[in-house]
This record gives structure tokens, C-alpha cells and sequence, in this order.
């Protein structure tokens, strides 16, 4: 996803603040859309001059006043059709800081996908009937929400993204008035967005116009909780099995589910697993991938579309719901399989490492390596093997910081888990330093290939090259780092198979290349050249299993699948 914000101000009839607002916001370098309520003809003369005067700025305005909600939903279609992914609303009549917009954007940018909320820190303007309301509303959206912890939910000081809010205010039908700010707060928690929180000093201007109406819009807002309480007793089993089981964030790849677990989900899971085994703990995954696979129509569709590139290449029949399903069930069943061997509960007889002698080799030269595998099979075993055999330290280099619970467990599973998380939003010179040490001490530092992180989401960063039938984008990132590593690269996959009765697991360790050498001249030749014998590994390993792919996304982004006359040979 591109990250482009834009700033978002609804106004009436606030012309003595709007320009000390506009001016300090313009320092930003960012489109400021401002959309005029229905204001007074003394507003609307002011908001043309800073029009004028301010070229950022883009003017629009509702015929009558229709209330804050009306303003900021027209902003926000305006914003998305202008194409900006992103709108950071703030209020014009001067209490919201805008020294802290840079710390929503930077918070926004990392994360894409999250509603991130400004947690007011009132001084001694604020008044005393509106700061005690706050808490009844803090209570009752705890309430609907069914989240204890909640954040603020009536600061108007948020910036959403625009995609998954658009969605659902043409879908829903959201109050106008002061409910607004309330209501898509709950709405967006419902679909399962994360919400995300900066601190921020709120100040009431002694000459500042609120057009709060303690009678009109405390009713308002009751019958609002009123009817947000029966929607959420309606939506109770599917609120109360995303916080057993982890939320569906929109938008997120599926392929995360389980990284963005909620800690009790998966302390759930865990504790079945050693209380009543690990076949109860598999029972258990149908009623759970059986609720993500019932809701989570982007990833039936991505799982569908997937599994029939490989069975046209394959000449296999065309896929239906019953194989998208298996496909999501090996997903969970990779995750117990990661319980599995950090608990030392996969026998040698379990995993099949035919290129075992090749890892002893590395280990025995001193040298580190980079071990380049993917979202297929289960990584997991490559990195508790080295670790269990020869006490190899293994750093695992993560893009984001959501697998981190998950690896917590596998912690506890084993106190000798042994694998640095090393969590990056971008692979930087920073990074390349820090793993150069562990390189030179002979560490293996893990990376997987197959997912264009947020930072590298952008053209220059990455290449399409052909990939079961299509063309596919691929990060350059794991290939540069490599090459400034200086170091033996290998490609690892770990793949689930079955052995007699027993599922167990074939590691497969390929040397790639003895260095990753980038002239600059060549640079971009080299690329292509080291990333498509990547994605043709990549693509012989999917077509032997399938079901082992978990990228639960459009990976192609919007390509069009592979046909019956394509290659046949990987």
C-alpha cells in the first residue's frame, strides 16, 4: 500500500480559529481539505481567501448545515477519490495540538491498516459536564466494543484509512451530528480494524465556539449507545470469537491471522495442546479456520485464485471451497506444528533432512549464512533443527512487530527457543550493519522472499517477474541485504509430509549463491536475474504442495491468472 495522507478540517461558522489552524498545518506540505458545513456567509469569505492564498488547500462545501459527521464523510470520499489513502481529521476551532501530526503520520505509515486515535490530556479548560460525559460514553463503548482497555472515543483529533472507512460509511448508515465521532469508532472496531493511540494535549479556547448541545446531542448520543448495544448483542458470537481468537484487521492478509492473535486466543490453543494433546488442540482448529473461513471472503477468493494457477500449470481439476478450506487448515496446523518441534516433540524418524550434511558443513566453517525461505511449509522446523542440533544461533529477521506473540509462546514452549527476533519496518543500512556482526560471528540470519513488506512497497523497490503463470511483484530487500552481507546465501524451504502414520517434515537447504554480487552498472539486471531463480524455486516447491502457501492475499496484485496453454516445467 502507498501511504498518502491528506489533512481533513470540518468547519462552521469557525472563522476567528481556521486561519491560526490552516497556517500552523501548512508547515506540513500536505493537501488540507476543508469542507464548509453550511457556514455563514463571514466563514465562507474567509475560507476563499485561504483557498486563495494557500495553494494546498482544497474548498468544498455543503449546501446547509448537515453536522460534523456530514462534513467528514464528504472529506473523506472527496480525499479517496483524489487518491489519498489516508486523511488525518482534525477540528477547526483550535484544540487539537498540531505539533503532533507528524507522530499520527509516522504511526499511520507503519501501520496502514489501523485507525490511529488521539488520547486527549485535558489542562484545566476543559469543562467539567463534558469531561464527566466522556467517561459514561468510555463505559458504554467498552460495553458495545466488548474491550475493557478501550481508548478515547469521541476525540475528533484521528486519522483514518480511507479505503476500509469509505467502505463502510457507503455501506452503513452513520449519524451526522455529534454521534459521529462515537459511532464509526464502534463501527470500525466491529469490522475488526486496530486501533491505535497517540497522546495529545487538548486545549478548550476561553473565545472558542462549541456547538455541543448538552440536551440535543446528550439524547443523541443515548439512543445511539441504546441502539450500538442491541448491534453488538447481535454481533456477540462473532465479537466474542475474534477476542478469543485474534480480530480480523480489514484489509489485513490472512496470513497473519495467527501473528495477530489475541494473547488469550492463543494461550487457548497452547494450553490444549499440552493439557489434552495435540490432537484435541487439532480438533479445535476446525471450528476456528471454519469462522475465518466462513467471514474472510478476501481470502477465500485469494486462496481460490491461487490454487487454480497451480492446478492449470498442474493440469489438475479446478479448485473449489473444499480445497480453499484444506489450504486455510494447513495454515493452522503449520502453527501447531511450530509448537510441536520448539517442545522437542518431532522425532528424527519426523524430520526428513536429507541435506543435513551440507548444514554441518556452513556450521563447521565458522562462516554465517543467509537462509532465504518463504511462507510455505513451516520455516520454523529449519530454524528449530540448527538450533537443537548444533546450538546455531539463528536470527529471524520479521517485517513487523505482530509475530511477536506468537514467538512469546513458542518461548515458553521452550526456554531454549534460540532465535533472535530482529524486527524491521524497512531493510536499511541500519539493519545491514547489525546483521553484518552476527554474519561475521557465523550466525544464520533467516529471511523469507516472498512478501513485499510496507516499505518496500514501491516501484523501485521491487520487480515482477514470472511466478505461476503471471507476473509477480518481489522485494529486492532480501537479495541487496544479502549482497552486503557478503556472505553464503541458501534457499530453505520446510515442507509437511506424511510418514507412514505420522505427519512429519523434509527440510530441503539449497546453496543459492556462494555471494549475491550486484555491480552497479548491472545492478538491476542482477536483481531480476537472482529474484526470478528465486520465485522458479519458489514455484516447483508450490506445485509439489499446494496447501503449503500461506499467503492468503492477491499476490499478484490484480494479474490475471495463469491459463491452460501455460508452461508446464518449472
Amino acid at each position: 500500500m502507498t501511504f498518502s495522507p491528506c489533512l481533513l478540517i470540518p468547519i462552521y461558522n469557525h472563522w476567528r480559529s481556521i486561519r491560526a489552524t490552516v497556517e500552523r498545518l501548512a508547515g506540513y506540505a500536505l493537501p488540507i481539505l476543508i469542507v464548509d458545513d453550511g457556514s455563514d456567509e463571514t466563514t465562507q469569505r474567509v475560507l476563499a481567501d485561504l483557498a486563495a492564498e494557500f495553494p494546498r488547500v482544497r474548498l468544498f462545501r455543503l449546501p446547509q448545515n448537515g453536522g460534523k459527521g456530514a462534513a467528514v464523510m464528504r472529506g473523506m470520499r472527496e480525499a479517496l477519490a483524489a487518491g489519498f489513502t489516508h486523511a488525518l481529521q482534525i477540528d477547526a476551532d483550535g484544540q487539537h495540538d498540531t505539533a503532533d501530526v507528524p507522530r499520527f503520520l509516522e504511526l499511520s505509515a507503519a501501520h496502514p491498516l489501523a485507525l490511529v486515535c488521539g488520547q486527549p490530556i485535558y489542562d484545566a479548560s476543559v469543562p467539567k459536564g463534558r469531561l464527566y460525559g466522556r467517561y459514561i460514553t468510555h463505559f458504554w463503548v467498552c460495553v458495545e466494543t466488548l474491550n475493557p482497555s478501550i481508548i478515547d472515543s469521541m476525540c475528533g483529533f484521528r486519522l483514518y484509512p480511507l479505503a476500509e472507512t469509505c467502505a463502510l460509511i457507503d455501506r452503513v448508515e452513520i449519524p451526522t451530528r455529534m454521534d459521529f465521532d462515537i459511532e464509526i469508532f464502534v463501527r470500525l472496531a466491529w469490522e475488526g480494524l486496530e486501533f491505535l493511540v497517540v497522546d495529545t494535549r487538548v486545549t478548550y479556547p476561553e473565545d472558542g465556539l462549541s456547538h455541543f448541545d448538552m440536551l440535543r446531542d446528550n439524547l443523541r448520543i443515548s439512543k445511539m449507545h441504546t441502539r450500538l448495544t442491541c448491534g453488538m448483542l447481535l454481533r456477540l458470537p462473532v465479537l466474542l470469537t475474534r477476542k478469543l481468537f485474534g480480530r480480523r484487521a480489514a484489509g489485513q492478509h490472512w496470513s497473519r491471522l495467527a501473528e495477530r492473535g489475541s494473547v488469550l486466543g492463543l494461550k487457548t490453543v497452547f494450553a490444549c495442546y499440552r493439557l489434552l494433546g495435540p490432537q484435541v488442540a487439532r480438533w479445535l482448529l476446525y471450528p476456528i479456520i471454519g469462522y475465518f473461513f466462513l467471514t474472510g471472503k478476501k481470502a477465500r477468493t485469494a486462496s481460490l485464485d491461487y490454487l487454480r494457477r497451480v492446478n492449470r500449470l498442474n493440469g489438475w481439476p479446478e479448485p473449489g471451497w473444499r480445497d480453499s478450506f484444506r489450504h486455510m487448515l494447513a495454515f493452522g496446523q503449520s502453527g501447531l506444528d511450530k509448537l510441536a518441534a520448539w517442545l522437542g516433540e518431532l522425532g528424527s524418524r519426523q524430520v526428513n533432512f536429507p541435506d543435513r550434511p551440507e548444514l554441518h558443513r556452513l556450521l563447521d566453517s565458522g562462516q554465517g549464512a543467509v537462509l532465504i525461505g518463504a511462507h510455505l511449509g513451516n520455516l520454523e522446523m529449519m530454524r528449530a533443527l540448527a538450533v537443537n542440533e548444533r546450538q546455531a544461533t539463528v536470527n529471524a529477521v520479521v517485517f513487523t512487530e505482530h509475530a511477536q506473540r506468537f514467538n512469546d509462546m513458542l518461548k515458553q514452549a521452550n526456554a531454549e527457543f534460540g532465535v533472535n527476533m530482529i524486527q524491521v519496518s524497512h531493510l536499511g543500512a541500519d539493519t545491514a550493519i547489525l546483521l553484518k556482526e552476527k554474519i561475521d560471528r557465523g550466525e544464520l540470519v533467516v529471511i523469507v522472499g516472498d512478501r513485499t513488506p510496507p516499505a518496500e512497497r514501491s516501484s523501485h523497490r521491487v520487480s515482477r517477474v514470472d511466478f505461476l503463470g503471471s507476473p509477480a511483484p518481489f522485494a529486492h530487500g532480501p537479495f541487496i541485504l544479502a549482497s552486503l552481507l557478503e556472505c553464503p546465501v541458501y534457499l530453505v524451504f520446510g515442507l509437511r509430509e506424511t510418514q507412514g502414520s505420522q505427519p512429519g517434515y523434509r527440510i530441503h537447504l539449497e546453496r543459492f549463491a556462494e555471494r549475491i554480487d550486484l555491480p552497479r552498472r548491472e545492478r538491476l539486471v542482477r536483481l531480476q536475474e537472482y529474484l526470478q531463480r528465486y520465485a522458479q524455486r519458489l514455484e516447483h516447491y508450490c506445485r509439489l504442495v499446494p496447501e503449503q502457501w500461506f499467503n492468503f492475499y492477491d499476490f499478484w496484485q490484480g494479474g490475471a491468472p495463469a491459463t491452460d496453454g501455460a508452461r508446464q516445467d518449472s
